[in-house]
């Protein structure tokens, strides 16, 4: 048998796609990239046959022995082709933005499968970067997503389709064909939102919620919020007692339980209102007083608000303290300049 040099071709995720990536090495007994998207070879498998030198095949015309496949090109956002391949151990490029999900999910794993797949996402690599681990292929020097000079143009072989038509019966399915493609990729991104947002809501936000929750619980049935706004309420008698105020409010270690219930901004803040509308303290006290009892606010809730974001589990630990620290050093900041604002009312 003739033996053909084969090139090596890396295939990323794209925007919103899954997947650390794939090492498409064709040879001579599996040299096939089989297109399953309908309508004709997609541009993707195309691109990776050119690229690698393998034969293109559109899997809707033509019947291929699995054993000759290299590498197969889907456009599935989730039930049946996005893991029909996976399990049958074939790497799998989905042009969708899918991930792993439908009956067959768990056989959709990371050295088989990558989505949001486009033309721009293959690129040929060397021998050298061939025998590297696959989730270094992109950072590495060596990928070109420039068309190479080293494929030559008979090495070039896409299959045509059987039996096509021509004419307006052929305008009529390709126009078909496409708009089905179209409808397909926005209700599919669609539905991969979907999927990411109730996985997030799952796995993150509800969980920190719960921590909320329990916060909240345990501040309330101790009334450590309670009594530690009485025991500051003397230091509201002075504008150094309000700056202190400010400080202790938004102590790392106290503010995330004095958020939940606000005791320090409800005790102190109606008492200070009481004395401001009797007369007793100066109207000036009421902007710094605001200030100082609020130091605490949101401090519960970081963890969630990052969540939110959709930071990753190493933003939240360094996040978290960040925030914290850093309403340590504003709070107290933003009294002052409270109170001499007050001046001008």
């Amino acid at each position: 048998m003739l033996k053909t040099q084969y090139n090596d071709v890396f295939v990323s995720a794209g925007n919103g796609g899954w997947g650390a990536g794939l090492l498409v090495s064709p040879t001579n007994e599996r040299n096939v990239v089989l297109s399953v998207t309908g309508g004709g070879i997609h541009p993707v498998a195309a691109r990776i046959a050119e690229l690698s030198g393998a034969e293109a095949v559109d899997g809707f015309t033509t019947g291929m022995d699995d054993a000759r496949v290299a590498v197969v090109v889907i456009n599935c956002g989730g039930t049946a082709r996005i893991g029909v391949y996976p399990k049958k151990k074939l790497l799998t490029v989905d042009v969708f933005p899918g991930e792993p999900s439908g009956p067959l999910a768990k056989y959709i794993t990371e050295d088989l499968f990558v989505s949001a797949v486009g033309v721009s996402n293959v690129a040929i690599i060397d021998g050298a970067l061939a025998a590297a681990p696959v989730a270094e292929a992109p950072a590495s020097a060596h990928v070109s997503s420039s068309r190479p000079t080293v494929v030559p143009q008979e090495r070039i072989r896409v299959q045509p389709q059987r039996g096509g038509r021509k004419g307006v019966v052929g305008a009529f399915s390709a126009a078909a064909a496409g708009f089905g493609a179209i409808v397909g990729n926005i209700i599919n991104t669609l539905l991969s939102s979907g999927r990411q947002a109730i996985q997030l809501t799952l796995q993150t936000i509800l969980p920190f919620m719960a921590y909320v929750s329990l916060l909240i619980g345990f501040v309330t049935f101790t009334g450590i919020s309670t009594w530690i706004a009485n025991a500051v309420t003397p230091l509201t008698s002075s504008p150094w007692g309000l700056i202190l105020l400010g400080v202790i409010t938004a102590l790392p270690f106290l503010s995330p339980i004095l958020g939940p219930g606000a005791a320090i901004a409800q005790v102190v803040g109606v008492l200070m209102g009481t004395q401001i509308a009797t007369g007793a303290l100066p109207i000036a006290y009421a902007l710094p007083t605001l200030f100082a009892i609020n130091g605490q606010v949101g401090c519960d809730f970081v963890p969630v608000g990052l969540a939110l974001g959709e930071a990753k589990p190493e933003t939240i630990a360094v996040g978290v303290p960040a925030v914290l620290f850093s309403r340590l050093i504003t709070s107290p900041i933003a009294v002052i300049i409270a109170w001499l604002v007050s001046f001008l009312l």
